[in-house]
């Protein structure tokens, strides 16, 4: 499908690529991963024929289609969002209208027979092409799409130009995917993305029936996604079959022999210019010493990337906190017309690492600003704990670096004493090595300032961390050593992120944001997950019954207790049996409204009216709450009926 020989590419003399060889095949689903600066996005721009290789060839099929999504920097105005989405389909659109007009010209009395019989044979063939190219199911199709990468029903109607940056790249990624070109190229999809639009895209990419080449950061997506990774670095590009996981298992062990072979390596030259040195002026020894200098010069040394060091430290000392850290009660908050919640209730205790879940918008960082104390709510109260240290990270916590102070002198000005030793330890692991600690702080860019922002706040003593979107502009690396870093912290942690591998590998706790109520669910991103897909799964036709415990026939002979104490058995069993029956009874009635809510939700038009939808789900979400609730006690209220029985049949 498309094909690097021998391509060379480089900016002054800072070499990118030199020599490489490389080939994409249809259906390859391939993650690019390298360090920062390596090139990534420059082979991305490349392949899709924006930029061109300094030497070499870029061979691709003729007619080969191309998308390229790049990082940033797309806007759309104009149309609304849905107008602007169809676009996707232009070529289908095109023929529509073609259509509708050839429609209305047979209408017309006046068009002579021949003329007509010409205009049906072209309306059967357009026609033809329409249907077979799913013509009619675009609105469909620009929904599902639409949807699916978190746009509301309602905001199909609105202008594109009203829409800010990350949704704009949205945009962009919801008519590249419709387009459904032959070689997708994506840069860093998933930046602007909400964990759920991210689970949608990963099904969606899996189903791709073309190639796709894409760059992230996150871990769990390239994971998910890509059945190859190609590495970016000392100019060439190597590549690996599997997702990253593999891919670093593999990567470790030809490192390993990399520097196996380098050692070997230096090890020849050192003995053969060891050889030279002390036979180069012995007239008897001239020609093995000109025959190793002529193996010395054909000998291609062997590179391998700087080992980077595991950033390991501790954190500075904090007290703890009380039991209860922070707590909203009842609160309400709304800005203009727009409430974004309504009667919300969270209780954070010490040690939870809890992650705020839900689509943008929804309020993940105003209930973070009300938590962390920076904005109040409308109605309703905070309590915070006793002895509560906290730090707050907010999205914009960069921009707030005291731009006069370099690097170093910014982590130093915000360090007790006892951490100084572990700041350059620190900002190596952050990628500000060498003179990169003394880069001002105006001239850093915006992935750097968030690296420095973090580095800071590690730094500071607290029992408590806020943070919102702190993996945001981190690479995969930075991410693993704020990851670590957090996991071996003994505070709470309360935060955002959009990276699934960072919210699995950290959340104890999810807090799922939406419709105006913050509901707490215990465990890990994947139970979460798991727990909402079974819930939302239709009942199965025709379920078993549910089945009692056994129960064995009574006795009338009393070996160790009293005829009073099995009366006492026979009234407590009875009444077990009777809170069990009303149970069922109840979890009869839940669940039958519970279908009744499924079914109205698969209804095709059930998200037209979005508030009255919103309030459905959540209805149908507290009812499989409680009907959970029930099975819980109905579980042991069997466990106890049946020790009950069995202590009875004894007696």
């Amino acid at each position: 499908m498309l094909q690097l020989s021998g391509v060379h590419k480089g900016f002054g003399a800072r070499v990118l690529l030199k020599h490489a060889t490389w080939q994409v095949r249809s259906g390859d689903r391939i993650g690019l991963c390298g360090p920062n600066g390596a090139g990534k996005t420059t082979l991305l721009r490349m392949m899709a024929g924006l930029e061109d290789p300094d030497a070499g060839t870029i061979t691709r099929p003729t007619g080969l289609s191309v998308g390229y999504l790049p990082q940033d920097g797309l806007t759309h105005r104009g149309r609304t969002l849905f107008d602007e989405v169809s676009t996707a389909f232009q070529e289908l659109i095109s023929l529509h209208q073609e259509m509708r007009d050839l429609e209305a010209a047979l209408s017309d009395p006046s068009v002579l027979e021949t003329t007509q019989l010409e205009m049906l044979n072209r309306y059967s063939k357009i026609q033809e092409t329409f249907r077979d190219r799913e013509g009619y199911h675009i609105e469909n199709r620009v929904t599902v799409v639409l949807r699916g990468l978190g746009f509301t029903q309602e905001q199909f109607s609105h202008q594109t130009e009203t829409f800010s940056g990350g949704w704009q790249m949205r945009i962009a990624l919801a008519k590249l995917l419709l387009e459904h070109p032959e070689l997708l190229l994506l840069d860093e999809p998933t930046n602007h993305l909400d964990l759920d639009a991210r689970n949608w895209l990963e099904e969606f990419l899996n189903s791709y029936s073309h190639a796709v080449v894409l760059v992230s950061h996150d871990r769990f997506f390239l994971d998910t996604v890509a059945t190859a990774i190609v590495e970016i670095g000392l100019q060439s590009l190597t590549s690996y079959v599997g997702g990253y996981s593999h891919y670093l298992v593999e990567r470790d062990a030809r490192l390993k022999r990399l520097r196996e072979q380098k050692r070997r390596q230096d090890e020849e030259v050192a003995r053969m210019q060891a050889f030279i040195n002390r036979f180069r002026y012995q007239a008897t020894k001239a020609a093995q010493v000109q025959s190793r200098i002529k193996m010395l010069s054909k000998i291609k040394p062997i590179d391998i990337p700087p080992e980077r060091g595991k950033v390991h430290f501790t954190f500075p000392s904090c007290p703890r906190s009380g039991r209860t850290v922070v707590e909203v009660r009842d609160v309400r908050k709304s800005y203009g017309t727009l409430t974004v919640f309504e009667h919300a209730n969270v209780l954070i205790e010490r040690g939870d690492r809890v992650a705020l879940i839900g689509p943008n918008g929804t309020g993940k960082s105003t209930l973070m600003r009300m938590l962390s104390g920076v904005e109040t709510p409308d109605a309703g109260e905070r309590v915070e704990g006793s002895n509560v240290v906290a730090q707050y990270f907010a999205q914009d916590e960069a921009t707030r670096l005291d731009g006069s102070l370099n690097v170093y002198e910014t982590l130093a000005s915000g360090s007790p004493v006892n951490m100084v030793p572990a700041i350059r330890n620190i900002l190596g692991g952050f990628l500000f090595t060498g003179d990169d600690i003394h880069k001002r702080v105006r001239v850093l860019s915006g992935g750097e300032r968030t690296r420095l922002a973090v580095a800071l706040m590690l730094l500071r003593p607290s029992n408590t961390l806020l943070l919102d979107e702190p993996t945001n502009h981190l690479d995969i690396d930075s991410t693993n050593v704020l990851l670590d870093a957090l996991l071996d912290y003994g505070g709470t942690i309360i935060f955002v992120s959009h990276d699934r591998y960072f919210v699995d590998r950290l959340a104890t706790k999810i807090l799922e944001i939406g419709s105006g109520e913050a509901v707490l669910y215990p465990g890990t991103y994947e139970d979460f997950r798991w727990s909402k897909q079974r819930w939302a799964k239709p009942p199965a036709p025709d379920p078993p019954a549910r089945t009692r415990a056994p129960r064995q026939p009574g006795h009338a002979v009393a070996h160790r207790r009293t005829q009073a104490e099995a009366r006492r058995q026979q009234r407590r069993l009875k009444a077990l049996n009777d809170r069990i029956a009303n149970l069922e009874q109840r979890i009869s009635e839940q669940e039958k409204t519970v279908q009744q809510l499924e079914a109205k939700m698969a209804q095709p038009l059930f998200y037209q009216n979005e508030a009255e939808a919103q309030q459905t789900v959540a209805r149908h979400q507290s009812l499989m709450w409680e009907v959970g609730n029930l099975m819980n006690q109905w579980e042991a209220l069997q466990e106890e009926a049946a020790e009950v029985e069995k202590a009875r049949i004894k007696s």
